[in-house]
This record gives structure tokens, C-alpha cells and sequence, in this order.
């Protein structure tokens, strides 16, 4: 067996905690909590095969060819009776240093590999760092036979085409690293309130916009740099950052982009009409398997799914309009044409429903204006157009839509989906079809809302726009004040209408976009649009 068909004794370990967990891992699924960066910090000295001596040998590769595994102990020290496997480990003083059975299972198969390889060993302990205390491993015949049975279940796990079902009500879950990744109350979901609350990974993290034309972004001191003209105009520690967007004559540098895809974070490059003309995302891609599925039923087509979009695209701009137009009639026309759009029987017919409400919709799309300077953006709207706007409302509706097609990109990228194969918008004309398909249930009460929250406080005005043979932009500073509306917005927490617990707006995409995953990869059956009421 070939060192790449080996599996990863961590692998097996995740098996004994969760399967689910397990497949993710093999699917390329990686997430960080407490645990897990305490963890990395206990293995921190130990991980040194240079700091080793002769009686303590670190970080030491050891695999089985007979079992068909790898991995790496963190410790081997060494007597004249034999070797002894050190295993180090993390948890809170609070709590008992207890061995957990994946802590027995990676401890006996590094013994076990160890053996294979010529070694006699004595005995496997498990170090609790926080507790400085050692637990002894079970080593004797049972525990290895236990051992065997976890590394033949694990290669079923990974094999399988779909993932495991999620854990019901299990304790597990809730210090999960992977929780916000597996979803494991929301794949279940069957209406009411979900018990646990599933959080954004990194609530500190936040997404970076480079919007100063000229400005260079680089890295050092583990800070992103931003520079104009050898001046500096901000410094953001990397491990706050969940993402760049770069817009119009902004540069980056080569070590900067290197460690944000190491990072496996994604980098978005925007026009200077907020247009996303391109992203860098990381070489190792989760979820390969599910990517090859997403092209296949993209190619044929998914209605359920389309419909899906479709109906809460139009329930979220009923929604917006009735809440911030009192005299608007068309809220429920369009509340109608939802109900409708769900018994479409064609891509065709559900077009031509989607556009009989984008025309009731932006009909009555002045009416939420209501600011003293609001008439000066009335004077000049022509109705809704999109790409080659030649009034400011349409200009700035066109950035937002820009700034919410790169968060959905992101949102896509980290699940490992190809942002082009959708199912509502045509992956033929070379757009990035699925990432389009998501924005659509955020487009009103995102970017919308974000553009009419501008021009109703008045922090985005009419002489924000250069005008210039008839085409219209925003100047630096229009594109700083929308901007900063949108991350107000996007950052905000709302109660998911479909899960109950709070979540922020950028993070209910990414939410959505593993909906979408799970119906693509088999473990859901139905995907059910993002809406609000």
C-alpha cells in the first residue's frame, strides 16, 4: 500500500468520536475551536524533531503497512526496557484528565506502528498539559483488537459516497470543532427551534476591503500592511482577517496572497463599479466528490432547487417593501408570485415570474427612499437597470450587488462548490452561476437594505457620483461610506427563520451555502431559501 492510500491515525480518531466528523475530515473539511488551538499549542515544543535526545525522541513518523496507516507521535521516550508513546493533549483544568476512546485509539495504533516497524513498546500515556498529569493507555489485546476494528470502520467511512447522518442531542457536538460545518441540528431540521447555537467560527474574524485606489497591501509582523506612497494607512492583524476584497487599482503582494490561500481563506477582486472580476481561493478544496455532483445536476438542471431561490428572493423584497413603504400595493402581488414560483413546471416559466416581480418591485422601489436628499436619486432613476448604469441609485445598487456577490463567492469557495455551476442562472455565459443564485435571497434585505439606509441618513448623497459622458460612479468617497453600510449590515445579527438562533448575515450565507451542499452531496433532501418576514 502506497503512503498516499495510507489512512491518517487522526482520521481513525475522528472516527471514534464521530463518524460524520471523520468524513468531513476526508472530504477536506477543516475547522479550528478552543480545543484544537490549544491542542496546537501543547504539540508546539513537541512537534520539534530537532529538540530531540537520545532518550526522548519528538515528533516521530511512524506508519503500518499491514494495517495500511500513518501518523506521527508526539513523543517517544526511550529506556533500555523499550519505548514508551507519549501522547500530549488539552483540556480545561475544569474537567477530569480522563482518556477519551479516540485518545486510546491513537495511542495503541501509534503502538501498534511502532511494533510493525521493529520497536518493542512498554507502555502509551496520555499528557494533559493544563492538568500536568500523565494517564496510562490501555495496550493488551483487546485494546488493539478494538484498534483494528476502528481502522477497517474508518475506511467504510470515507469510502462512502455520502456523508454519515448527523449526531442527535449528543453532547459531542457542542464542542465540536466542526459543529459550524456539519450542521448537525439543521440537517435533521423539522420545524421549531433548534437547541444549540451555532456560531460564527470566528466571531472576532471580519472580511477586509482595500478601497483606496493606489494602495498596497502586504505582510509583516503577522499584520496585514496597507500602504499609499510609502505611507501607512492601516495595520490589521492577519488572524482577524476571514477574507480580502480588493477594489479597483488596489495591489497585493505575492507573501500576502501565499498566506491568506495557506489559510485556506479566499482573496476577491472588484471593479472600481464594485463588478467581481475575479477570486483566489486555495489549491485543497473540501468536498472534491460533491463538486463533481454540483457540475453533474448543474448540467441537468435542478427546478426544485431554482424554485426554491426564486420563491425567497421574492418573499425578501415583499418583505422589505412592507416594512418600509406603507403606501406600497405590490407586496402582495408578490407574495402571490411566490406561491407561484413554486409550481412552475420550467426554468422558462420561473423566469418570466421572477421578472413580473422585479417589475413590481422596483416599481415601487422609491417609496422606501424617504430622506430630504432622497429626490435628488428620484430625479434621475429611470426604473432598475444593471450593468452600464447612467444614474447614482442604480450605480450604488450596483455596488452593493458587487460587494454581495464577493461575500457569496467566499461563502461558496469555503464549502468547496464551484461557484459556476448553478441551477437558476446559466453556468454557459461564464459567470459564476451559483454564487449568483445565492445572492438572490440576499439581494433585498442585504444589499438593498444597505443602499436605502445610506441615502436615508444621508452618509450617501447625489454629489458622491461623478458623472462623465453619461456614465455615473461613485467617487472614494461614496465607495467608503457604502461600503462601511454594507459590513454594518452584513455583520449584524439576525435570528435565522428557519434554525431560530442568532447568526449574522454573512455567516447565514455561508449557512445557506452548506444547505445547498448537503442537498447536493445526499444528506438533504429538500434545499429551503433563506427568507424574512
Amino acid at each position: 500500500m502506497s503512503g498516499d492510500d495510507k489512512l491518517p491515525i487522526s482520521l481513525v480518531a475522528h472516527t471514534v468520536f464521530c463518524p460524520r466528523r471523520a468524513w468531513l475530515e476526508a472530504q477536506g473539511e477543516q475547522a479550528d475551536s478552543y480545543a484544537m488551538t490549544a491542542g496546537t499549542l501543547a504539540h508546539r515544543r513537541v512537534d520539534q524533531p530537532a529538540e530531540s535526545r537520545p532518550e526522548v525522541r519528538r515528533a516521530v513518523s511512524v506508519h503500518s503497512e499491514s494495517l495500511g496507516i500513518t501518523g506521527r507521535c508526539d513523543v517517544v521516550e526511550v529506556s533500555s526496557d523499550g519505548l514508551s508513546v507519549v501522547e500530549y493533549k488539552s483540556t480545561p483544568v475544569r474537567r477530569k484528565a480522563e482518556i477519551t476512546p479516540a485518545q486510546a485509539v491513537q495511542v495503541g495504533l501509534q503502538s501498534m506502528c511502532l511494533e510493525e516497524m521493529g520497536h518493542h513498546v512498554t507502555s502509551g500515556v496520555v499528557h494533559f498539559v493544563n492538568h500536568h498529569k500523565d494517564v496510562p493507555v490501555p495496550l493488551g489485546a483487546e485494546a488493539r483488537e478494538a484498534c483494528r476494528d476502528w481502522v477497517t470502520e474508518t475506511r467504510k467511512v470515507v469510502e462512502a459516497d455520502s456523508a454519515p447522518p448527523p449526531l442527535l442531542d449528543d453532547s459531542r457536538c457542542n464542542g465540536c470543532s466542526h459543529a459550524t460545518i456539519c450542521l448537525p441540528d439543521e440537517q435533521v431540521h423539522n420545524g421549531g427551534e433548534l437547541k444549540r447555537r451555532i456560531s460564527v467560527a470566528d466571531p472576532h474574524g471580519e472580511i477586509l476591503h482595500a478601497v483606496t485606489p493606489g494602495a498596497r497591501l502586504s505582510m509583516r509582523d503577522r499584520q496585514i500592511r496597507i500602504t499609499r506612497q510609502g505611507e501607512q494607512l492601516a495595520a490589521v492583524p492577519l488572524e482577524r482577517v476571514q477574507g480580502l476584497v480588493l477594489h479597483g487599482n488596489v495591489d497585493v503582494s505575492g507573501a500576502l496572497i501565499r498566506e491568506i490561500l495557506w489559510r485556506r481563506l479566499t482573496i476577491v477582486w472588484c471593479s472600481g463599479r464594485g463588478r467581481v472580476v475575479g477570486w483566489a481561493t486555495g489549491a485543497a478544496a473540501p468536498n472534491g466528490q460533491a463538486r463533481m455532483h454540483q457540475q453533474a445536476l448543474s448540467e441537468v438542471g435542478c427546478l426544485p432547487v431554482a424554485r426554491a431561490i426564486v420563491r425567497a428572493k421574492l418573499i425578501n423584497q415583499a418583505t422589505l417593501l412592507r416594512r418600509n413603504a406603507a403606501a406600497a400595493t405590490a407586496p402582495q402581488e408578490i407574495r402571490e408570485l411566490s406561491r407561484v414560483a413554486m409550481r412552475v413546471e420550467s426554468l422558462p416559466e420561473l423566469f418570466a415570474v421572477e421578472g413580473r416581480a422585479a417589475k413590481a418591485y422596483f416599481s415601487e422601489f422609491p417609496l422606501i427612499l424617504k430622506s430630504d436628499s432622497a429626490q435628488d436619486f428620484l430625479d434621475e432613476w429611470p426604473g432598475r437597470h444593471g450593468r452600464g448604469a447612467i444614474d447614482p441609485l442604480n450605480a450604488a445598487l450596483n455596488y452593493a450587488y458587487g460587494m454581495l456577490l464577493a461575500d457569496c463567492v467566499r461563502a461558496i469557495a469555503a464549502c468547496g462548490l464551484d461557484p459556476h455551476g448553478g441551477f437558476l442562472h446559466s453556468p454557459s455565459r461564464n459567470k459564476p452561476a451559483l454564487a449568483l443564485d445565492l445572492m438572490e435571497e440576499f439581494r433585498a434585505p442585504v444589499a438593498d437594505s444597505a443602499v436605502i439606509t445610506c441615502i436615508n441618513n444621508q452618509t450617501l448623497t447625489a454629489d458622491m457620483f461623478s458623472h462623465t459622458l453619461g456614465d455615473v460612479r461613485l467617487t472614494r468617497a461614496g465607495i467608503a461610506a457604502l461600503t462601511s453600510a454594507y459590513e454594518r449590515r452584513v455583520t449584524t445579527d439576525i435570528k435565522h427563520p428557519t434554525f431560530g438562533y442568532p447568526a449574522t448575515w454573512r455567516r447565514t450565507m455561508e449557512i445557506q451555502a452548506r444547505l445547498l451542499l448537503g442537498f447536493i452531496d445526499g444528506t438533504r433532501s429538500e434545499y429551503i431559501g433563506m427568507t424574512v418576514r
